[in-house]
């Protein structure tokens, strides 16, 4: 399979098949931010979704895929410093601030800088329909943010330290995109990226979680948590191996603008499942971010 999906790599057939992948990763990745932001400390929930993502991947890196190479273990030993940064940010972002608050944020920021990036680092150029598409995708998500900000009522010390960490998310996914962009076209078998990857990138964050487990004066219930974690780590699979593979077979900008959609479905993950408000104005901005997207897909 890995030799088809490489062999498609670059041809319309490819570029349809990153479309539905980028799209499927958003919806997936909606769901995964939901999974750190609920009822469970976010430093625990990533530790345990990380503790089943070593758990999963550890056998198919180990065995099933061909091994990498040593300029593909490279890129995955820097994967490993900037997803834990990105973890790191988002887990102090969702500890502070509201998911619905935070969420847009860090998706809104992360197109706009991934798509310069992607010029520079992939020669990838936009036209100016597409970025006509960006600007409405990117500022859509941002006012949902600016909207869902006038509703807060936590303290504004933490709010704002909250927003900080979005923002450095923000540029943290732009930063991971491009660096995993250039990781996955550099093996000659994706799928040898994508297992190394999710073992790698997953070490970090359950030594985290149980130094901060032990600590706890009011311990929570690790059967749940575990559960939870489970469920990340097939999600995480969808979204982060999704859009990874989506940047191998077609244009990163594309592909990230694309998964930044995730935020409308993020909305609607926090309005029927978390039991946030959703009204006319966010409904409005939904559609403009959908919009965008469409916008940047049809205008190439």
């Amino acid at each position: 399979m890995g030799d088809w999906l490489v062999s498609i790599a670059g041809t319309p057939e490819g570029a349809r098949l990153a479309t539905m992948l980028a799209l499927v990763s958003a919806v997936a990745h909606a769901a995964f931010g939901a999974l750190q932001k609920g009822r469970f400390d976010p430093w625990l929930t990533r530790g345990a979704i990380d503790g089943w993502l070593a758990v999963i991947s550890a056998p198919i890196a180990l065995f099933l895929v061909p091994w990498p190479s040593a300029f593909t273990a490279w890129m995955l030993a820097g994967a490993f410093v900037i997803h834990f940064v990105y973890k790191y940010t988002m887990a102090a972002a969702y500890e502070k601030a509201a998911y619905t608050v935070v969420y847009p944020v860090v998706r809104g920021t992360g197109p706009i800088v991934t798509v310069i990036a992607a010029a520079i680092f992939f020669h990838e150029h936009f036209t100016l329909l597409q970025w006509v598409g960006v600007a409405c995708l990117s500022g859509g998500i941002l006012l949902l943010a600016l909207r869902n900000l006038s509703e807060e009522t936590i303290d504004v010390r933490a709010l704002k330290t909250g927003l900080a960490w979005a923002l450095a998310g923000g540029v943290m996914v732009a930063i991971y995109t491009i660096w995993d962009a250039k990781g996955i076209r550099s093996s000659v078998n994706p799928f040898t990226f994508l297992a190394w990857f999710f073992f790698i990138t997953a070490l970090d964050f359950p030594i985290l979680a149980a130094l901060r487990y032990r600590k706890m004066s009011n311990r929570p219930a690790l059967r749940p948590l575990i559960w939870r974690g489970f469920a990340g780590a097939l999600i995480a699979w969808v979204s982060f191996g999704g859009v990874m593979m989506a940047t191998r077979l077609d244009k990163v900008g594309e592909a990230a603008v694309l998964r930044e959609t995730s935020t409308v479905f993020a909305a609607l993950i926090g309005w029927f499942i978390l039991g946030e408000k959703v009204g006319p104005r966010r409904l409005f901005l939904m559609a403009l971010v959908a919009l965008g997207a469409v916008i940047v897909e049809m205008g190439g």
